[in-house]
């Protein structure tokens, strides 16, 4: 099971959301020392987020994150304002590894049927979901999209594997929601990577316990930002 730290970017700032709002707290103004430094911690993926781009759907942190993906030797896992076929090849030619598609997967279907049969595994699905509905545009849209049905309809494309976020734990520190974890898992048959809400190294532990039901990483920001746990310390749970 991976444990994945995140790279929140805002105007070219390391930043987090609370429940899909802005935590004005900035944590690092150099994004690619921050990556630098989880790197230097042991990780092996590192999920980067344009937030400014999640919101207006274009890439607006293009040229820090090419620096990145440049300048790491661990493999970079990208989303925000990825809304076309161009922008997936683009961040593909800059040497990211997994492209993270949401706002455009939820609501076009032909898209993302196609950009599977090009990329495969080369992009993943964030189905980023509230009171059990999938929100799109930096989670600032709320669908009438259900959870279940929206992974159901990934699992048909050809998909294996999912990132579920609940927007509601995000950012919170209060624990991640394992029982809609739990219920995908069983439902689908998918793997997933768990982001929102982790807040201690017995939150990954609980996570760690369903990995042979198909949990395979965890995204971490906050709680590593706010100093809760080391990554070193998530890592030796694993």
């Amino acid at each position: 099971m991976l444990i994945i730290p995140a790279i929140d970017i805002k105007d070219g700032c390391v930043v987090r959301f609370v429940q899909g709002k802005l935590n004005k707290k900035v944590y690092s103004r150099d994004p690619l020392q921050t990556a630098r430094h989880w790197q230097s911690q042991g990780a092996e993926l590192i999920h980067i987020v344009d937030l400014d781009g999640a919101v207006s759907g274009a890439l607006k942190n293009l040229d820090i994150v090419k620096r990145i993906a440049g300048d790491l030797d661990v493999p970079i896992q990208f989303g925000g304002g990825v809304r076309t076929i161009e922008a997936i090849e683009k961040l593909r030619g800059i040497g990211i590894s997994r492209i993270v598609l949401g706002t455009k997967a939820a609501l076009d279907k032909d898209f993302l049927k196609k950009a599977f049969k090009k990329f495969k595994d080369g992009i993943i699905v964030s189905v980023d979901a509230h009171i059990g509905h999938v929100c799109v545009k930096g989670w600032q849209s709320k669908t009438k999209l259900g959870i279940s049905t929206f992974v159901e309809f990934l699992k048909n494309i050809g998909f294996k594997q999912i990132i579920y976020t609940d927007i509601s734990k995000d950012g919170t520190l209060k624990g991640p929601n394992v029982k809609d974890t739990k219920r995908i898992l069983k439902e689908s048959k998918m793997q997933i990577i768990v982001s929102g809400g982790i807040s201690s190294l017995d939150d990954i532990y609980k996570l760690k316990l369903l990995e042979r039901q198909g949990v395979t990483g965890i995204i971490i920001g906050k709680a590593l930002y706010e100093g809760r746990f080391t990554l070193k310390q998530a890592l030796k749970l694993t």
